[in-house]
């Protein structure tokens, strides 16, 4: 799944896959699926969110994206003059979410087909 994102005066392409999971791991040394729920907010709270696990999920979704993004993640993140956090994150998190969901469909198909 794909998604261009104005950022600033920069249209900006993201795209979530099957992948994104483990190139964000090998790239960051930590579980994609446990950083997002730490930006979520909980029970309704709007509490401190972690930035850094923010610029990490949008450069690793555009990188997939655009390979010819700079390795660096620092390097990506200074093009902008501003990263406009609460109008890209839910934009990603959706994006996020339809990979999921896509990737349950055919799970929860093979368990139906295997009689579970």
């Amino acid at each position: 799944m794909e998604r261009l994102i104005q950022i600033g005066d920069k249209e900006v392409r993201f795209k979530a896959t099957a992948s994104t999971a483990r190139r964000y791991r090998e790239r960051f040394n930590s579980d994609v699926f446990v950083d997002i729920q730490k930006l979520m907010p909980k029970d309704g709270q709007n509490g401190m969110v972690e930035l850094s696990i923010f610029e990490q999920l949008a450069y690793t979704m555009a990188k997939q994206a655009d390979p010819t993004i700079p390795d660096d993640p620092d390097e990506w993140l200074d093009q902008f003059e501003i990263m406009p956090f609460f109008e890209v994150l839910p934009q990603l998190l959706q994006l996020w979410g339809l990979n999921v969901e896509t990737l349950e469909k055919p799970k929860k198909k093979a368990e139906a087909q295997r009689g579970h």
